[in-house]
């Protein structure tokens, strides 16, 4: 049975909020998912980003297939081996063929790795990274793909 995102699980994301307005998840940068300099890797950023933007962008088109054209990210500051990072999806604008989600990754202390988080408590200086996903939506799903939808929807807050 596949994950909702198996790339993320493989370095520990962990999913909270998995919905059409808004995918979040929290994890912890390990050696895994670090380049040699033992900070995040910025291709793992944008992994984090497309994975929580397509997972919300295909609950916001009903469950349609949904296909990436660009992504854009800025980081902003390192997160460094053993730092907690929490990530959030929201869609800038989702219509019937063209869906656009802005991510936003903050450093957060210890004490918040395990609690609920506002972002907009969040201070400013936290923000690492701030990225936008486009979509192109409303297109059919493969049947070779229901899967995919299947997990989702079981993460999903529905």
């Amino acid at each position: 049975m596949p994950e909702a995102d198996e790339p993320l699980k493989a370095f520990g994301f962990g999913l909270e909020l998995v919905t059409g307005e808004c995918v979040s998840g929290r994890f912890t940068v390990t050696e895994t998912c670090c380049q040699p300099f033992k900070v995040l890797h910025g291709g793992v950023s944008s992994l984090i980003s497309e994975g929580l933007a397509s997972m919300g962008a295909h609950i916001a088109s009903g469950f349609q297939r949904i296909a990436g054209i660009e992504l854009n990210i800025n980081h902003l500051r390192a997160a460094a081996l053993g730092e907690h990072v929490y990530a959030q999806a929201k869609p800038i604008t989702v219509g019937r063929r063209v869906q656009v989600w802005e991510v936003k990754l903050w450093k957060i202390s210890a004490s918040l790795f395990s609690s609920q988080i506002d972002p907009s408590n969040l201070p400013e200086k936290s923000l690492m990274a701030v990225s936008r996903v486009t979509f192109l939506s409303g297109m059919p799903v493969p049947e070779s793909a229901r899967g995919a939808t299947d997990a989702i929807k079981r993460v999903a807050k529905l």
